[in-house]
């Protein structure tokens, strides 16, 4: 037991592996042909697999590391949750809910909500038939997105009340973007919600999980306005840690998870609130998630380099659990990346489906996948989890 070595943040372990599982779903999402459904499911992939086709590989090679990383997601949430019981006994844990490190709490919430959906991706990949009975799914998924929702709000207004009564906000402790795990929860809330407002054909149900949707997603963009702003006042005042550096990247997965709520919700409207999918809509909020993912990896890399922070907490002898946070921006830019490709790129017809430049643009956010799966077993060695 780590007890008051422990922090909330190696719930980021767990979180990582998941969406890393996810990652790799990508290739089965959009390589393999299911029109009679909006992802792939095991009705769509086990004919693929007999094929004995380049597609065939690449369905084996997916549903490998699906199985492998949903393992170590399940694996790291139970050690996690062992270790939170452990952590609040001690005196630490009295000592993390007065402080700004209250909000890492939140991992949580975001934790459990890309649990219910690897059981999602799990379900559809791995039960015959499953999806005629999707219908009768939908109401328990959204009653576990509503579960895990109430918790987040739970633990965040007893976060910020706080604050805003006491005034006890360290502001030269927030020279990093820290602060901003609890919009990556309330948008993996969001994200989850989208899906049966996309996917359901009872409008009762897409009225729901869209109104839910919107609900959190609200709160994700007024808080990121709020805590980006501090977070780079606190930095251009104080300067960035170097322990801290790895949430400049923060904002590349709570785009990613807003950028496919967004694309979840149209497809939404356009299944049953009589307004039409616009493809070049889809072009344009792809390219600017892209872009700003672009620009935000650029920096946190460059900052990371003068700091030398992999040479000291990802290949040196120094630990700090913030290091996984390394991990989700890696698998968000790859998984928004094929967002990109085949909803901005193909569904305009910019490139064809399956061509050479289909694959040659796949190239960049395949790499990005590689180096994070690296990272993940090079972290987890060295925390030995």
């Amino acid at each position: 037991m780590l007890k008051e070595k422990y922090t909330p943040i190696y719930f980021l372990s767990s979180l990582g592996s998941g969406g890393l599982a996810a990652s790799f779903f990508m290739y089965l999402m959009f390589l393999v042909p299911h029109k009679n459904s909006p992802m792939a499911t095991f009705d769509h992939v086990y004919p693929v697999l007999l094929e004995g086709t380049w597609l065939s590989f690449v369905s084996a090679f997916a549903i490998v590391f699906i199985i492998a990383f949903s393992f170590f997601h399940f694996k790291l949430l139970f050690w996690n949750i062992k270790q939170y019981k452990a952590f609040k006994e001690t005196s630490a844990y009295t000592t993390l809910i007065n402080s700004n490190a209250e909000v890492s709490l939140m991992t949580m919430p975001l934790t459990f909500a890309m649990t219910i959906n690897v059981c999602f991706i799990l379900g559809a990949l791995f039960v015959p038939g499953l999806w005629t009975i999707v219908e009768y799914l939908f109401p328990f998924a959204l009653l576990g997105f509503a579960v895990v929702g109430f918790y987040a709000i739970k633990i965040f207004m007893v976060y910020f009340s706080r604050l805003l009564t006491t005034g006890k906000f360290d502001f030269e402790k927030n020279n990093n973007l820290s602060q901003m795990i609890s919009i990556f929860a309330f948008s993996m809330i969001a994200v989850g919600f989208a899906a049966p407002g996309a996917m359901s054909h009872y409008i009762q149900i897409n009225a729901i999980g869209i109104f839910a949707s919107i609900f959190f997603a609200s709160i994700a963009l007024l808080l990121l306005l709020i805590k980006l702003i501090l977070g780079f006042k606190g930095m251009f005042k104080y300067g960035i840690s170097a322990e801290t550096a790895p949430t400049l990247w923060i904002i590349i997965p709570i785009l990613t998870l807003l950028g496919i709520t967004f694309v979840r919700i149209s497809f939404g409207f356009d299944h049953h609130f009589q307004q039409p999918l616009s493809a070049t809509s889809l072009f344009t909020l792809t390219s600017f998630v892209v872009s700003l993912q672009i620009i935000f990896g650029l920096l946190g890399y460059s900052v990371m380099k003068k700091l030398q922070y992999f040479e000291t907490y990802v290949d040196g002898d120094e630990k700090s659990a913030v290091s996984f946070a390394l991990i989700c921006p890696g698998v968000a830019f790859m998984v928004f990346g094929m967002f990109f490709i085949n909803m901005g790129m193909v569904l305009n017809g910019v490139i064809d489906k399956y061509s050479i430049a289909y694959f040659v643009l796949m190239i960049p956010f395949i790499y990005i996948q590689y180096q994070t799966v690296v990272l993940f077993f090079k972290l987890k060695k060295k925390f030995s989890l």
